[in-house]
Order: structure tokens, then sequence, then C-alpha cells
């Protein structure tokens, strides 16, 4: 990122040398975010966050939609793939279907999202996995179910993406979001969709902007540096796959694999020592299960915002509170004090876990 502000840094689609080479450095970050989802650089889009790119894309989907169309959400999801539907209701007249989570469990009611989805449903956005409670979706089986009602199938990946290669493919989704800064890059958002469907979207634009998938989708100026720190943190991952002489997606799915083991190990070690800490609950799907190496918790009569400051005075840094996952929040009754969310990165340790575990025990005997 330095390098690209320091030396090439310019606008796009002029003739100057550091234009040409801004236009080189993005072409080549999205054939890098092309390889980690299995897709085509044509398919890739770049923006500001998630949020604002389903947003975006909402708006646009929401324009050939009105009364008598539904759209299908939901209690599970990060409300980035909640609102931006829901306002379809106000703006369209759209009704917002929402699928039932379980909270014993942490996982979607599965016949409530099957009735849920009619001939009349748009739309079935859905998380690939929770970002409060770790739970991995069938996104899979879910596309199909939107498909076979004649609807598209957007899939949230942000919490995904870091701790299982995306496959677009392999998932049969239309549109698949995911940003960078979960997968140790820069804050940006990134955007796949089907070119044939991207290049049908009635699209919010600039008349003079370009019109070609994927440009058409991203408005004004970009984070260039951002877009090329994506691309770095895409090969960073790659790096931990393999020699370079491998292909990029090939070293992807070696590394991420070893990440996938590794992190379940640890998240066992985690996930079971919480359970033995007196007045700690955890939610979510057991160890086991599929899901992320992401737990959230409470300390019985601890505020989890109180909790994380007690651990982070131990120099461990959690996250505290509702994580925009505000419906889970509310079905698991947590709504004045919150959840604590500990999760196992490519960089935690065993001796981290474990102090962790002493640091919990210590808030909850406090």
């Amino acid at each position: 990122m330095s390098d690209y502000l320091f030396r090439h840094n310019a606008n796009t689609h002029w003739k100057y040398p550091s234009s040409v080479e801004t236009d080189a450095a993005l072409d080549a970050a999205r054939a890098a975010m092309a390889d980690l989802l299995n897709a085509r650089a044509s398919e890739v889009a770049f923006g500001q966050n998630m949020t604002t790119l389903t947003y975006h894309l909402s708006r646009a989907l929401g324009r050939a939609w009105g009364p008598g169309d539904e759209v299908v959400v939901t209690e599970l999801d990060h409300h980035a793939n909640v609102d931006p539907w829901k306002a379809l209701a106000v703006e369209r007249g759209v009704t917002i279907r929402s699928v039932k989570m379980q909270p014993e469990s942490g996982v979607l009611d599965a016949g409530d999202l099957e009735r849920a989805v009619t001939r009349r449903t748009k739309l079935v956005a859905i998380g690939a996995a929770s970002n409060a409670l770790g739970t991995i979706n069938d996104v899979r089986r879910i596309s199909e179910l939107a498909h076979a009602a004649g609807a598209l199938a957007f899939v949230d990946a942000v919490h995904y993406a870091p701790h299982a290669l995306v496959d677009v493919e392999a998932i049969g989704c239309d549109f698949l979001a995911c940003s960078p800064y979960k997968f140790y890059g820069p804050h940006l958002g990134v955007l796949w969709g089907r070119q044939e469907l991207i290049e049908a979207l009635d699209v919010p634009r600039l008349e003079p902007a370009p019109d070609w998938s994927p440009e058409r989708l991203e408005t004004g100026t970009l984070s260039h540096e951002g877009i090329v720190g994506a691309a770095a943190a895409v090969d960073f991952l790659a790096a931990l796959g393999g020699p370079a002489a491998s292909g990029r997606r090939f070293r992807l799915a070696s590394a991420y694999a070893a990440m996938h083991a590794r992190g379940k190990s640890l998240f066992a070690r985690l996930w079971e020592g919480l359970g033995r800490i007196r007045g700690v609950t955890r939610y979510g799907p057991p160890a086991d299960a599929p899901r992320t190496p992401t737990v959230s918790f409470t300390v019985q009569g601890r505020a989890a915002h109180d909790v994380a400051g007690e651990l982070a005075r131990r120099a461990l840094f959690l996250s505290s509170g509702y994580f925009y996952a505000w419906t889970v929040v509310q079905r698991l009754g947590h709504v004045e004090d919150g959840l604590v969310r500990a999760g196992c990165a490519l960089y935690t340790t065993e001796e981290e876990v474990e102090r962790l575990l002493e640091g919990v025990a210590a808030a909850a005997s406090s």
C-alpha cells in the first residue's frame, strides 16, 4: 500500500504512466480476489465496505421489485445482510420474511426457512457463517432452495472467508460479499456477482461512469491503495500454502486446510475450557459442529463491556456488545448486557488460549 501511494498513485483510465500502472494494479487485485473466490476477475467489484456494497446492490435489484414481491432474511445474520433488504419494504413495498434462529442451538430453523421461500420470493439473503455465534450455514443447499423457487441467492461471507476457502461455483449463489480486513487486509468491501446479472442490473450510477462489469458496480473514486492491500492479503494467505510455482488457488486451498485444522484444535480447547468455568455460558453450536473458531459467551452478573475491559487489562483483546448481530443478541436475551466474543486466528497460540481462560475465570470469580 505504501509503495502504491509513493510510486503509482493516480486515477484510472488515463494515458500517463502512473494511471496505466494503477489500472494494472487494480486488474491484478481483481485477479487475486477471483482466485480467492474461485471466480472470474470481471465479476469482482470493490467498495468502501460490505454494508455499502449491499445497500447499493439492494437498491439496484429493488428497482425491479414492488408490492407482492418478497425477500427472505434471517435472524442469525449480521444486520449488514438484513437492513439493506429491509429498506426495500419502505422504498419499494417489498415484503420481508425473516427466518427464525433457534436460540438453544444457534442454528436456523430449517422448516421455517423452507416455508419462507415461495414463488413470491425474489431473493434469499443468507450469511455463510454467523459473526456472533460461529454457526456455518449450508449456503449451497439454501442457494438451491432459492433457485428452485425462481429467486436469487445473496451470500454474506464476511465472517466465513477468514476461516474457510470460498468457492462461489460450489456454493452456486448469484452474489457474494466479503471484507478483506477479516482476512488480514485493509478495511474494504468486495462484491462478487455473476457477470450476466451485474450487466443486467439497473444500477444507480453517474452517466459517464463505466457501464461494464464489474466497474458499473463501483461508485466514485475508490481506495486504490486499499484494493492493492487486499491483493497483498490474498498473496499473504497463499504464501502459507506452498511455493509460488504452484497456482494461487491451489496454494490458498492448502493454506486454508492447515488453518482450519489448527483453528479447530485451538477452538476445542477454548470451547471446553470456557465450559468448565462456573458462571460462564457459551452460545452457538458445539466445537464438533460445522462452525468457525469463534465463540460468544456471557459471565453471570457481569456486563460484557466490563468483562472485556478486565480482559484488556490482561492484554487480552476481545470484542463485546452485539457486533451488529442485533437480532441474535435479542433472541438470546442479552440486549442490556451484550455478549463477549473470542476467536482463534491464524496467529493465535495455545498459550494465548490458556491466558484467556485464566482471565475469564478471574472475571467470573470477581
